[in-house]
């Protein structure tokens, strides 16, 4: 490679790994899982599992080809009626992953707009695809969704509003009523990656309490509750027409496979049965199980106490590498999330629970953050 390149490679490198910043994949350690966005346990359910083996006999391990041309199977078309039917939305548009799908939608119809307003603390795949877009768009308070309405009650011209049911790294929500507010006078945009099967009575998070009128851009997740992998929008039909014909990355990419699609259908029907509703029941007791406990030790937590998130505050960088190892240590795999993902100062450990841990581990593991905590 030329040298400018190998020179610009190595500076970056070098400036990451003096701030403690550089990262690298790892295979997974062994212990307690507390890292990952599983939160009902469904990627070792044995119904997943076996509606993945079953389409893998039956359709093979890959789709061959976009979805256009020949990646679509009946999987994926019931599985798209599926979600349809279950969020009430007019029409689906799969995608191989929720920063596709973000990035591509936003990339698209974002340039339709005057005007976007995206939460500070938005995914970056909104923020690349609002960039992209070339669109004038602007950041505002994170969850302060009230001051919009002067400037959107004052225009006729069309504003998109873009936001997350459940923010990733913060673990909390926008304000409903204020949402809806924002929805009588601009298009919403939510990414409901960390909602979707776990929030709400039902299991369908904010498209369970919004509809397609005053939420017209849903983007949902397989790979995190649903326990699988790929993601969808759900939008009103010409919507889903129009990206068919100019989403690029759905329109250049490999199709999910039959069996991937199988997969997340069978995760749905477990959501929406009584199973569905005992594994939200038991997440909401190990969440308020780590709230009681974190009061009790003296454990700070920044996530609301409703959340699988919880987030520990501990500043520096080097802080909550030492407190993510020394907790490895002790047999619990949890997040150091440090800058760019979060802002400067504000490093976190990121606990994501599930309903597949029991209040003893749990009870283990504030224990043991407690005494890392005093050190």
């Amino acid at each position: 490679m030329h040298r400018q390149v190998t020179d610009a490679l190595q500076h970056a490198a070098s400036q990451r790994q003096q701030q403690q910043r550089w990262r690298q994949p790892q295979v997974r350690p062994q212990g307690v899982l507390l890292a990952s966005n599983d939160y009902l346990g469904l990627s070792e359910h044995p119904q997943v599992i076996a509606a993945y083996q079953q389409a893998l006999q039956h359709y093979g391990t890959g789709s061959g080809g976009s979805a256009l041309v020949c990646g679509t199977q009946s999987p994926h078309l019931y599985l798209q009626q599926q979600l349809a039917d279950w969020l009430e939305r007019d029409n689906v548009l799969l995608f191989s992953s929720g920063f596709a799908a973000n990035f591509s939608t936003l990339l698209q119809l974002g340039k339709l707009y005057h005007k976007i307003h995206a939460d500070r603390l938005a995914h970056a795949s909104l923020i690349d695809g609002m960039r992209a877009s070339g669109v004038r768009w602007k950041r505002f308070a994170h969850n302060q969704l009230a001051p919009l309405l002067p400037e959107l009650t004052a225009t006729d011209q069309a504003h998109l509003v873009v936001t997350e049911s459940v923010f990733s790294m913060d673990g909390d929500s926008p304000c409903l009523a204020q949402l809806r507010q924002v929805a009588e006078h601009a298009d919403l945009y939510v990414d409901d990656a960390h909602g979707l099967g776990v929030v709400g009575a039902d299991g369908r998070s904010i498209g369970g309490v919004m509809n397609q009128r005053q939420l017209p851009l849903l983007m949902v997740t397989f790979g995190k509750a649903l326990g699988v992998g790929g993601a969808a929008v759900l939008a009103p039909t010409a919507v889903i027409d129009y990206l068919h014909n100019f989403a690029r990355e759905y329109i250049y990419s490999t199709a999910i496979s039959a069996a991937q699609a199988a997969a997340v259908s069978a995760a749905i029907k477990l959501v929406q049965s009584a199973e569905g509703s005992s594994l939200r029941q038991r997440l909401q007791e190990n969440i308020a199980h780590v709230s009681r406990l974190a009061a009790e030790y003296g454990i700070p937590l920044m996530a609301a106490p409703n959340t699988a998130i919880q987030l520990v505050p501990v500043g520096t960088d080097s802080k909550a590498l030492q407190l993510q190892q020394h907790l490895r240590n002790r047999g619990f795999v949890v997040a150091a999330i440090r800058p760019p993902t979060v802002p400067q100062g504000q490093a976190r450990l990121r606990l994501t629970l599930s309903a597949s841990h029991t209040p003893a581990v749990l009870t283990q593991l504030m224990q043991e953050l407690a005494q890392c905590l005093q050190h």
